[in-house]
């Protein structure tokens, strides 16, 4: 065991003038001793009473018995033997003041000019008075002095142990005559006793059994601190590769230049401190890797949001990486209104940076993402694609996936303002994006040194609550989860439902024109044809007169206006129809993907939740009266306030998330209905005058669908589903289904079954 360092005579110093104070509280409570001021009436105030606040001080003179003058001007020790006897009288005031038993640790030689004690040995007895008189100091008695003489002074905390706390052994016989002051007489035979050791006698000692150390039932941590050294059994965890295990074990070992020398890396944050001005760090860190915790906790944002939007796929060529797909990413900053409007009262126009990235360029953005904030619960990139990477279809989705990875990234109020964020955003020089591009994606886990540069506000979470809220946001997210797995499964029955509904309305449109036209539908599209129908000029003869009017008399004005207002109908229905299907394929396919955004909470927030509770446990354990340790429960605080801040921004991007998706899905169906309501009452309208009476001044013209009569469009193709998510667990990922589709081309033509089609 190393021995601690004792501090500068001065700080004693100061300690025992905050020790005078506290002595003399107990008697003059409303009278207070700054012990950082040694001023002239200061020192006069704290010795006001003598009896009480005296410690080895000088005596000027006694003009009476009972009444003691202190000289206040002098600190010596060097009294005469008078003084001495009245100073040992002065002493027995403390003899009536009990301490806590202790014994030195190590051999401790103050000075006397500033009251220290001057010749304590390792083992030593002692009483403490006062545990903590100012800067590491502490008021006690020393009992094992020369010839039993008790003498009153300060000693360093570390160089002492309290014995109280020690067990008393069982069947141990301490008679009632065991005098506090004959024990005192007696040097002790080891480092550390229990107060009420035995005394040293001729007789033998009771027989003692051995200790056997308590335990509270929490068996592995004592494991893990004894033989991992602090460490969790499993590596793997995101508490071990996010670095924060690390940093409750052993903080950060990367110093920040720059800062203050009173602050340290964990630091606590007042809530209404700004951001440090100075990026000139000696190792790399900038502004961009310093992040703020508010009340809450909450992330303080430091930049504000933007837009982003991925557009414009297109197909390029190179000669060393070959085919590949180009995304435009477009970041919109809307500038703020106040006080910026031009002359002519327009608000100014949004700022647009466009560039162009590769998907390679995604994936090395989200493992520096993930390797310089690994604290964060980052939205999972897109799975790549080996086969079939070019198709229209799989572009498109891709690009959906993409524009949602990145505003995600961009809304988060930490990863907003990442400097590896801000290059691939807004490098537009190619040039210079080729000359940084190996630097980002030569990133190295920066593991406890983002904690270390973490700044929140002292006591700004509550243990019990952030148990209690790990547990309700952990089963909260598991029933999102669910729920949206079931309410996109859902959908795709609507999608589905809404084909057949296209389906429906396009043969009720064909069998109204067949009707009006006595043209049959094909065979295969309607049951019970009668056997007469067969041919043509039998099924139209006596039907329509020579205006194509639905009717046998010949010049008949009203079935005239009739047949065209019918025909009218049927087109609109078809019109109707092309809507429903077009609003399943489409518009609702955007809402189907856009679920994906709110899709598997838990599993993205699994490593949030496995460190909040890890540190917690840790956090129990440093705050314990028997393990206590200040420097991890402020590392741990630390790492409670970022995991709370992440749980705050899924709840904020959860409220923002469902209200837009359930306001698009409401805006979408409300047009659709609104363009169903539009084509109805056209069609509605054809029977009202004058439009029903002005029919009648021209024959009927044959409708553009007379000819699909013969081959009706009533099988349409199936409806495209959206990519699974990253977590999604189906039978078959898109890889597999590419990979399929590539080898049915190679094998067999692409109109016929692959021989090998059975096998996938």
């Amino acid at each position: 065991m190393s021995k601690p360092s004792a501090k500068a005579p001065a700080s004693s110093l100061a300690a025992f003038l905050n020790a005078l104070s506290w002595t003399r509280s107990r008697a003059t409570k409303d009278s207070e001793f700054d012990a950082g001021l040694n001023s002239s009436s200061a020192w006069t105030e704290s010795l006001s009473n003598p009896v009480e606040g005296i410690l080895r001080t000088s005596v000027i003179h006694q003009d009476e018995a009972d009444s003691l003058v202190p000289n206040p001007n002098s600190l010596s020790d060097d009294e005469d033997e008078a003084e001495a006897n009245e100073q040992g009288e002065e002493d027995a005031t403390f003899d009536v003041e009990l301490g806590r038993a202790a014994r030195a640790l190590y051999v401790f030689e103050g000075k006397p000019e500033y009251r220290e004690l001057t010749a304590v040995q390792a083992g030593d007895r002692l009483e403490v008075l006062r545990e903590d008189v100012g800067d590491g100091w502490s008021l006690v008695k020393y009992l094992d002095g020369p010839e039993g003489h008790i003498e009153v002074g300060l000693i360093p905390q570390s160089y002492y142990a309290f014995t109280a706390d020690f067990a008393q052994a069982p069947n141990l016989n301490i008679t009632p005559t065991h005098s506090r002051y004959a024990s005192r007489k007696e040097m002790s035979v080891s480092t550390i006793t229990p107060r009420g050791s035995p005394k040293k006698e001729s007789e033998p000692l009771p027989i003692i059994p051995p200790l056997v150390p308590q335990t509270t039932g929490e068996w592995f941590p004592s494991f893990r601190r004894s033989l991992l050294g602090g460490k969790q059994l499993n590596r793997f965890s995101t508490f071990v590769t996010s670095g924060a295990e690390e940093w409750l074990l052993s903080g950060s070992d990367r110093e920040v230049s720059g800062l203050p020398a009173s602050e340290s890396l964990h630091d606590r944050d007042s809530s209404h401190s700004t951001t440090h001005e100075d990026d000139g760090y000696n190792d790399g860190v900038g502004e961009a890797d310093r992040h703020f915790v508010d009340t809450g906790p909450a992330w303080r944002p430091k930049v504000p949001s933007f837009q982003i939007m991925v557009h414009s796929p297109s197909k390029r060529a190179s000669l060393l990486s070959g085919a590949y797909t180009v995304y435009s990413v477009t970041s919109v900053f809307v500038p703020n209104n106040q006080g910026s409007e031009s002359s002519d009262h327009r608000p100014p126009s949004p700022v647009r940076i466009t560039v162009h990235r590769r998907f390679s360029h995604f994936v090395a953005l989200h493992t520096a993402l993930s390797r310089r904030l690994p604290g964060i619960a980052l939205p999972p990139l897109p799975e790549k694609q080996y086969a079939g990477r070019f198709n229209d279809d799989f572009v498109e989705a891709r690009r959906g996936d993409l524009q949602r990875y990145l505003s995600r990234v961009v809304r988060h109020p930490v990863a907003r303002y990442a400097e590896v964020l801000t290059f691939f955003l807004g490098c537009e020089s190619d040039t210079e994006w080729k000359k940084q591009y190996p630097r980002y994606l030569s990133y190295l886990p920066v593991g406890p040194s983002f904690y270390a540069h973490i700044y929140h506000p002292a006591y700004n979470f509550d243990s019990e609550e952030a148990a209690e809220t790990v547990h309700k946001f952990a089963a909260h997210v598991q029933a999102v989860g669910q729920g949206v797995q079931n309410l996109r499964t859902i959908f795709g029955k609507v999608r589905e439902v809404g084909i057949e509904m296209s389906k429906a309305q396009r043969l009720l449109a064909y069998a109204l024109l067949s009707l009006i036209t006595s043209k049959p539908l094909a065979a295969t599209s309607v049951q019970n044809v009668p056997e007469e129908a067969e041919h043509e000029d039998d099924w139209s003869n006596g039907h329509m007169n020579s205006d194509g009017a639905w009717c046998w008399r010949e010049g008949c004005i009203e079935c005239l206006k009739l047949t065209k207002a019918m025909q009218k109908t049927s087109d609109v229905l078809q019109t109707v129809a092309d809507l429903y299907d077009d609003h399943a394929r489409r518009t609702q396919l955007l809402t189907h993907e856009a679920f994906k955004s709110v899709a598997h909470p838990a599993p993205i927030y699994s490593g949030i939740v496995e460190t909040h509770k890890s540190t917690l446990s840790r956090y129990a354990e440093a705050t314990t009266s028997r393990l206590e340790n200040d420097e991890i429960s402020a590392r741990c605080e630390t790492v409670l306030n970022s995991t709370m801040a992440e749980f705050d921004t899924y709840h904020d991007h959860k409220i923002e998330d469902f209200q837009l998706l359930t306001t698009d899905f409401l805006d979408s169906e409300i047009a659709l209905h609104e363009q169903l309501l539009v084509r109805l009452k056209a069609a509605r309208t054809t029977f009202n005058s004058p439009t029903y009476d002005k029919l009648a001044q021209l024959p009927r013209a044959p409708s553009m669908y007379e000819r699909e009569l013969e081959h009706p469009r009533l099988a349409p193709p199936p409806i495209t589903h959206p990519c699974p998510h990253v977590y999604d667990s189906t039978p078959m990922r898109p890889v597999s289904v590419a990979i399929q589709g590539g080898v049915g081309m190679l094998l067999q033509s692409p109109t016929r079954a692959s021989v090998f089609g059975k096998f996938w």
